[in-house]
């Protein structure tokens, strides 16, 4: 995740520091950072793994996108409820509960024998995320005092949003190519039990809060989601006017209707309607989906593409992603120094105009294309302009919110990503199916077989990077003219309005 799961911290006053030991300790910051690149990790690091994982659980090259849209999904889906969580049961017991679960899954997804038995852990591990990811942030902000201290603390932080998903696809690269990729989740099951027994000695714990759990919306909002991104793919598989394909969208549209219905009728509603009345954030989320929609597409494809077309191994076609990850690295430490003299809006204009360029050029890869200049030059473009648009998106998804709705704003905004990337990979997935298939229909004379399934895939992935395109595109067009430039007044974060660390993470970038 590009951006920081920002969440209502509540106040020093209300916290208990039952172990004795002052915030700002470096254990505590361990157990944080450890806990969010973890979490971070697991959206990437079974990517490059992703063929391995088919041959030896029998996946459908439509059904592999679950393995990844199983764990964005519930992720997504349930994060602002596990912030809601986190404020009515206590920081530190929801961070507990969300980390054992998530290390209980991850041993079970290691263990799987079966497709059906790796998606169900798979989205065990999104809920638990989910549970813990929005703690993280507040008992940083609690644990170290405002200042040297803290701003030390939230650049680690930051750093580990920006690069922790590109570490994951080398990660498991490396995992999958020396042991297995059951690996990529074995090595969370240390990690947790070590976080499960450390957090309840050095983290301090958060006054309960009363407030009621919006049930309905939280599950409403997954299901018709899930149900939504299952219609795409069945689609891919089975066809557009197959009943299941259609019984799919009907139960999503139901679902999302329902979600809502409650949302506009619940007390404490986990999403809350109004903060979608903004031109500036409104635009700024759907611009965020079609942002992620194309570069998770992107990840997805061409990892596949560089270990079926050009015989990369995992561990080699995690370090060809390396030419992006340290573009996207160095732009996300020069934006916040250049932004208060370009502005916001140059800033989105300019990021989503290279990627765009980026991905058009990666899109034009074929069977015999070259990692060099064709695919490591296009990845290098795709990561200065996702750096460059990802800060000012992320402000402009927060900005002039009130602070009672400053963590849901913040969740709504990760919530984006998780959304886009699932519903993205499920469009592209049909775009995949299409042209393989259109592929196998004329195949090339005189070519093998191995040849033949090596033009099909490099096909499908053209054809899936395009559409990629044109998500970037759609989300430029956003930016253009659904977003409009704020007056200096209202170029306030909602780290001015209700808390200090969101200050340092988001900077104001309309100057």
């Amino acid at each position: 995740m590009t951006s920081s799961l920002i969440s209502r911290a509540p106040a020093l006053r209300s916290v208990r520091q039952d172990s004795g030991r002052p915030r700002g300790s470096g254990m505590v910051l361990v157990i944080i950072l450890a806990c969010y690149l973890m979490i971070v990790l697991d959206l990437t690091i079974v990517i490059t793994a992703l063929p391995r994982i088919r041959h030896a659980l029998d996946f459908s090259s439509t059904g592999l996108s679950w393995v990844q849209n199983a764990y964005a999904l519930t992720f997504g889906g349930l994060l602002l409820f596990g912030a809601r969580a986190g404020d009515i049961l206590g920081r530190r017991r929801v961070f507990v509960a969300g980390i054992a679960l998530f290390t209980a899954a991850s041993l079970m997804g290691g263990l799987a024998q079966s497709a059906v038995w790796l998606l169900s852990a798979r989205a065990v591990q999104g809920v638990g995320a989910a549970i813990a990811a929005p703690s993280t942030l507040a008992l940083l902000t609690i644990s170290f005092r405002e200042g040297p201290e803290r701003t030390r603390a939230l650049a680690f932080y930051s750093a580990i949003a920006g690069a922790g998903g590109s570490v994951g696809l080398v990660l498991g690269g490396m995992l999958t190519d020396w042991i297995s990729w059951r690996w990529g989740l074995f090595i969370n099951v240390p990690i947790g039990l070590s976080l499960v027994l450390l957090a309840p000695r050095y983290l301090p714990e958060t006054e309960r809060r009363s407030g009621r759990f919006d049930l309905t919306g939280a599950a409403t909002s997954t299901l018709g989601m899930t149900t939504l991104v299952y219609g795409f793919v069945r689609a891919a598989s089975d066809g557009w006017a197959d009943r299941g394909t259609i019984a799919a969208f009907s139960a999503s549209a139901a679902l999302l209707a329902a979600f809502v219905l409650t949302e506009m009728r619940a007390e404490q509603p986990i999403t809350p309607l109004r903060l979608l009345i903004s031109r500036e954030r409104s635009g700024a989320y759907i611009a965020r989906v079609l942002l992620v929609s194309g570069m998770f597409g992107m990840f997805f494809f061409l990892t596949q593409y560089l270990q079926g077309a050009l015989g990369f191994s995992p561990l080699a076609a995690g370090l060809a992603f390396l030419p992006m990850t340290v573009a996207m690295f160095a732009m996300v430490r020069v934006v916040p120094r250049i932004a208060p003299r370009v502005g916001s809006m140059r800033l989105m204009i300019a990021g989503l105009t290279v990627a765009l360029i980026g991905m058009a050029w990666l899109s034009r890869i074929s069977a015999d294309t070259q990692y060099f200049p064709q695919i490591a030059m296009p990845m290098m473009l795709l990561g200065i302009g996702a750096g460059v648009a990802m800060i000012p998106l992320t402000a402009a998804g927060i900005a002039g919110v009130a602070p009672g709705d400053a963590g849901a704003a913040s969740g709504l905004v990760n919530v984006a990503s998780q959304i886009g990337g699932s519903l993205g990979l499920a469009i592209l997935i049909t775009v995949f199916a299409a042209a393989s298939g259109s592929a196998a229909d004329h195949p090339a004379p005189a070519a093998s077989l191995r040849a033949q399934a090596v033009h099909d895939l490099a096909d499908g992935v053209a054809r899936a990077l395009t559409v990629s395109a044109v998500f970037l595109a759609l989300a430029l067009a956003v930016v253009m003219f659904v977003i409009r430039r704020p007056p200096p007044a209202t170029a306030v974060t909602h780290a001015e309005t209700a808390s200090a660390p969101a200050r340092e993470l988001v900077p104001d970038l309309d100057g």
